[in-house]
């Protein structure tokens, strides 16, 4: 196969239709944008959230709460997760994303208390649950704030 001999993909590519030019196009004179109104203008139509006058959507729902938008959110792990290490290891963000507990890690680790805890290990995160904090120290181990 040579370089003259290369197609596109049957149905990949079509032919773009032409506006204004001439009614036996099929797409002539109004160019398919109908006879006068806004939409047929250039630079006609609404922008994005109007609703014809009526108060758009965004405005009649009630605001509640508070969203920070420089909050640092932390990735979430449960105490089940950390049964994978050895007895006595100290376990802390470069061990969780070594071992594939963690894909990625941005801000921090906080270790939440779903599951059971086993072993006896030292864990060091941006933050603890209350029960994840009583669980690790049931268990024989130390829950350090990094």
């Amino acid at each position: 196969m040579d370089i003259h001999e290369l197609s596109p993909a049957k149905g990949s590519t079509f032919v773009a239709k032409r506006k204004g030019r001439g009614h036996g196009t099929g797409n002539g004179k109004t160019a398919g944008r109908g006879h006068k109104g806004q939409k047929s203008r250039s630079g006609g139509g609404t922008r994005r959230g109007f609703e014809g006058g009526q108060m758009p959507l965004a405005i009649r729902v009630p605001k509640r709460g508070f969203n920070n938008i420089f909050a640092k959110p932390l990735t979430t792990v449960n105490v089940a997760a950390l049964n994978r290490f050895k007895n006595g290891a100290a376990v802390s963000e470069k061990e969780l994303l070594e071992t594939g507990v963690l894909s990625k890690c941005e801000h921090g680790v906080k270790i939440l208390g779903n599951g059971k805890i086993t072993k006896k290990l030292t864990v060091k995160a941006s933050a603890f649950s209350k029960l994840a904090k009583l669980k690790i120290e049931e268990a024989g181990g130390k829950a350090e704030v990094v």
